[in-house]
């Protein structure tokens, strides 16, 4: 892999907003995707849903077999010289040259009057109705002749009828000559809407490719998108530091990732503020007041628009990151809130700490709403899985209990470790956990099976600190420590597959940024540090002391 831009410096994802691109409005584009998804499911061979999606694509059946019945009563009509019948029929476009067709039409009728030698009609038709169609004869002499034919014994007496075959045969020709151009009619509409072969996998491609071009590194081999239902995310292993942020007075205990695209990083400290970043510039945008003592924890929403702190001041906080104000404070621990965190869906914050109650309130009233016991020991940490059916705690007890949001209930209580608990948490699939403990060691769990199925050390966690770690990407595990070092874990083989340094003080925090293709910690020494890939630098494996390739552990992953 290589860095897209200078050294130390992550590339600005400033892309071309699609709606500038085209109108998803205008009736020719959707016509054209249409096609494309026509043509897709016919290659597939879907032909009952292509005909259902051509039928609803205002193309209706009813209309095209309302169309074509009318052409075989026009035909039938002429064949039996219903003219009266065929002028009805006629008031109705059937075909793009109509006039073209109704010249041919009121011709034969005329030379059918001069046939019969009904001369009188034959120049009332001559006047009404073909010659304001003169325009359109198939010779330079046709009309002059067929002026000529009133005075004749037989249509055969004109030069340019000549060989006409009577008034059967030449109703005959007539139908044909319908037919021919209904033919050379939908041949050409067939080629005006002509869409190139795969045409929508051919645009998917595309996109898939430009989403690379702008990803934040590029790779130096061909790599393939396993999906396409989310944009694509260049895979690489952090090894370098990339900014830092500085500004906070005491240590930075915490921090999230926040905004559109999180180009925010929220940030909580003993200093008893938050402080607001930009991402990519490291330049503090705000600060953020209203808690009275340190900040432990501080998680974005879903969007995030807003983010909930928790802290000493037994006070659990909603922010507006935009607006950078308190919208409200939700109160009833009796002691420090460790943790605090938002329910899936975003309407109800969950919270814990010092006093062991995990407690759930109502972001729109501020009201309590339930409230889950049985931790012996303060609560270090709380988090949902994705469905939001389960609530998921940590504690100084050295359990980790899950409990049924429905009921209130712990459903499972998990005692493996030695040490306290700092904190948990799941990836986004779910069916993965990451616990950290004072035991000095990250473990992970199947939650559907209940057990552990891999132990993760290196590290340093042993103090009264809460050092928390953090599912990042597909396959890796970031986390804190209390030598100051960043550690990589490899989730599949749990060996550490790199340690940075940077913080001269206790890393306490680490997370992953999926859209900024890197991670961000906090630290005793009062910074936060963004890191990313650098290949100017090499990536080893602590155990093997081998080159570890990137793209060997993103097809791991």
């Amino acid at each position: 892999m290589a860095a897209h831009g200078d050294a130390g410096r992550p590339r600005s994802l400033h892309v071309q907003a699609t709606d500038d691109l085209f109108d998803m409005n205008d009736p020719n584009i959707k016509q054209d995707i249409i096609c494309m998804i026509l043509q897709y499911l016919s290659n597939e061979g879907y032909q009952a849903s292509k005909t259902t999606l051509y039928d609803e694509a205002n193309v209706k059946r009813n209309e095209r077999d309302e169309h074509q019945a009318e052409v075989r009563r026009l035909k039938k009509a002429i064949l039996e010289g219903d003219w009266p019948e065929v002028d009805k029929l006629c008031t109705k476009p059937l075909i793009r040259h109509q006039k073209s067709f109704l010249y041919a039409v009121y011709r034969q009728q005329f030379l059918e009057y001069i046939e019969h030698h009904e001369v009188q009609k034959a120049f009332l038709h001559l006047s009404r109705r073909i010659k304001p169609l003169e325009h359109l004869q198939t010779t330079p002499d046709e009309f002059k002749d067929l002026c000529y034919l009133l005075t004749a014994k037989s249509v055969q007496d004109a030069p340019s009828f000549k060989s006409w075959e009577g008034i059967g045969p030449s109703r005959e020709r007539l139908v044909e000559q319908f037919q021919n151009m209904l033919d050379s009619e939908r041949t050409i509409r067939e080629n005006a809407v002509r869409v190139p072969e795969n045409r929508l996998i051919g645009l998917l491609q595309q996109a898939v490719a430009y989403q690379m071009e702008h990803s934040r590194y590029h790779s130096k081999t061909i790599v393939k998108s396993t999906s396409l239902l989310a944009d694509y995310a260049s895979f690489v292993i952090p090894n370098a530091m990339c900014k830092t942020f500085r500004g906070h007075r005491h240590n930075a205990k915490c921090l999230t990732f926040a905004g559109v695209n999180d180009k925010y990083i929220l940030s909580g400290s003993s200093d008893n503020t938050l402080r607001l970043w930009n991402t990519e510039s490291s330049e503090c945008l705000g600060i953020l007041n209203g808690h009275s003592s340190r900040v432990w924890d501080v998680n974005a929403n879903a969007t995030g628009r807003y983010a909930v702190s928790a802290s000493s001041d037994r006070t659990v906080r909603i922010w507006d990151i935009e607006q950078k104000t308190c919208t409200a404070v939700l109160q009833g621990h009796d002691g420090d809130v460790y943790s605090a965190c938002y329910h899936p869906g975003d309407a109800h914050v969950i919270s814990g700490g010092y006093d062991r109650v995990v407690r759930m309130h109502d972001v729109e009233t501020g009201k309590l709403v339930k409230t889950f016991v049985g931790h012996e020991l303060s609560t270090t940490s709380v988090i949902c899985n994705p469905l939001g059916n389960l609530i998921i705690t940590g504690s100084k007890d050295k359990t980790i209990k899950f409990w049924d949001v429905s009921s209130g209930l712990c459903v499972r209580t998990m005692t493996s470790h030695l040490g306290e608990v700092t904190s948990v948490d799941v990836n986004g699939q779910g069916n993965l956990m990451l616990s950290c403990s004072k035991d000095n060691s990250n473990r992970l769990w199947d939650i559907r099976m209940m057990r552990p199925i891999g132990r993760l050390k290196g590290h340093q966690n042993t103090s009264r600190n809460f050092i928390r770690a953090s599912f990042a990407h597909h396959s890796l595990v970031v986390g804190g420590s209390e030598d100051g070092i960043v550690y990589l874990w490899d989730q599949e083989t749990c060996e550490v597959l790199q340690r940075l340094r940077g913080h001269t003080g206790i890393v306490y925090t680490a997370r992953w940024s999926r859209d900024q293709g890197l991670f961000a910690t906090a630290s005793d020494d009062r910074t936060l540090r963004t890191w990313w890939y650098d290949d100017q630098r090499s990536l080893y494996s602590t155990s093997t002391g081998k080159a570890i390739n990137n793209h060997e552990l993103r097809d791991r992953a």
